[in-house]
C-alpha cells in the first residue's frame, strides 16, 4: 500500500514538472520567435517603426541594460557579472518551482521561461532586443519584448496569489 501511495505521489511530481518544462519551453519559443521576426524585419533594411495602434507601436531597441535599459554598464566585466547573478536567481527559481504546487509553480515557471529567453539574447546579442513600444499621446511607457510580458505576469500572479493566501 505504502509503495503504491509513493509511486502515486511520484507520477503527480513528474507531471507536474512535465507540465512547468513544457510551459518553460513554449514561453522560450515563442519569446525565440517574436524576437527573430522582429530583428529580421528590421535587419532587412527597414528602420521603419510598425505602427499597430494608437498607442502600440514595433520599434527595435538594443537593452543592454536589466529590466527595462536599467543598470546599464559600459564595462564587460560588469555585464557578465549581472547575466551570472541572473543566472543564479533561475537557478534558484528552478529550485524553489520544484517544491511548488498550482498558481504558484504556474508563476515560478512563467518568471523562468521569460529569464531564460533574455538570457539566451544577453549571451548571443550581449544586448536583448526589446521591440513593444506601448505609449499614450507622447508618453512611453519603456520598451519591452514577449519575455518581459511573461515575467510580467508570473510576478503579479505570484503577488496575487499571495494575498489569496493571507485573506
Amino acid at each position: 500500500m505504502l509503495k503504491h501511495v509513493l509511486d502515486m505521489n511520484r507520477s503527480i511530481l513528474l507531471n507536474k514538472h512535465f507540465q512547468s518544462f513544457l510551459l518553460i519551453i513554449f514561453i522560450i519559443l515563442f519569446d525565440r520567435f517574436t524576437k527573430y521576426w522582429v530583428i529580421s524585419y528590421f535587419n532587412a533594411d527597414s528602420s521603419d517603426i510598425i505602427y499597430l495602434a494608437p498607442f502600440l507601436n514595433i520599434d527595435l531597441i538594443w537593452n543592454k541594460g536589466i529590466a527595462f535599459g536599467l543598470f546599464f554598464f559600459e564595462e564587460k566585466k560588469y555585464y557578465l557579472l549581472i547575466t551570472i547573478f541572473i543566472l543564479v536567481i533561475i537557478l534558484i527559481l528552478i529550485w524553489w518551482m520544484s517544491n511548488t504546487f498550482g498558481v504558484e509553480n504556474f508563476s515560478i515557471s512563467m518568471i523562468i521561461g521569460g529569464a531564460i529567453g533574455n538570457v539566451i539574447d544577453r549571451i548571443y546579442y550581449s544586448a536583448v532586443p526589446d521591440f513593444i513600444d506601448f505609449h499614450i499621446n507622447n508618453f512611453h511607457w519603456f520598451v519591452f519584448n514577449m519575455a518581459d510580458i511573461f515575467i510580467t505576469i508570473g510576478i503579479v500572479l505570484m503577488i496575487l496569489s499571495e494575498f489569496k493566501k493571507n485573506d
